[in-house]
């Protein structure tokens, strides 16, 4: 399987660095999962979305987490946002620590360098 980068050069990524209520780590998970894959997620129904988020948990605790994406359009991604932390505002954001702190910001950072997929495709060849 040939390599692909892990983000676009000129896209963002959104990421969260945030945690959840002592011990309730799963529970966020199971939350966020029903929310997520469910069809009421407007994050997945919009274009600038480019890859879709993972979700990942700190390997020393529990209850600390990032959340990841790859989005062409800041703006957009949190337009979406304000959507879903106002009308819809889903289970597993109950679960967020300091949430009406700005626990659930995300950072948004532009990729400025991302290996050519030529490169990569030339480098697979060679083992």
């Amino acid at each position: 399987m040939a390599q692909e980068p892990l983000g676009k050069k000129g896209n963002f990524f959104h990421i969260y660095d945030f945690y959840v209520k002592a011990g309730t780590g799963d529970a966020f998970l199971r939350a966020f999962e029903d929310f997520d894959y469910s069809d009421d997620n407007p994050m997945h129904k919009s274009s600038a979305q480019v890859k879709d988020g993972v979700m990942l948990q700190d390997t020393t605790n529990a209850d600390h987490f990032w959340l990841i994406a790859e989005w062409a359009d800041v703006d957009e991604h949190a337009r979406i946002l304000k959507v879903l932390s106002g009308k819809l505002r889903p289970e597993f954001l109950d679960y967020i620590l300091d949430l009406d702190k700005g626990a659930f910001v995300p950072k948004y950072a532009k990729i400025v360098s991302s290996t050519p997929q030529e490169i990569l495709d030339r480098d697979g060849k060679a083992a």
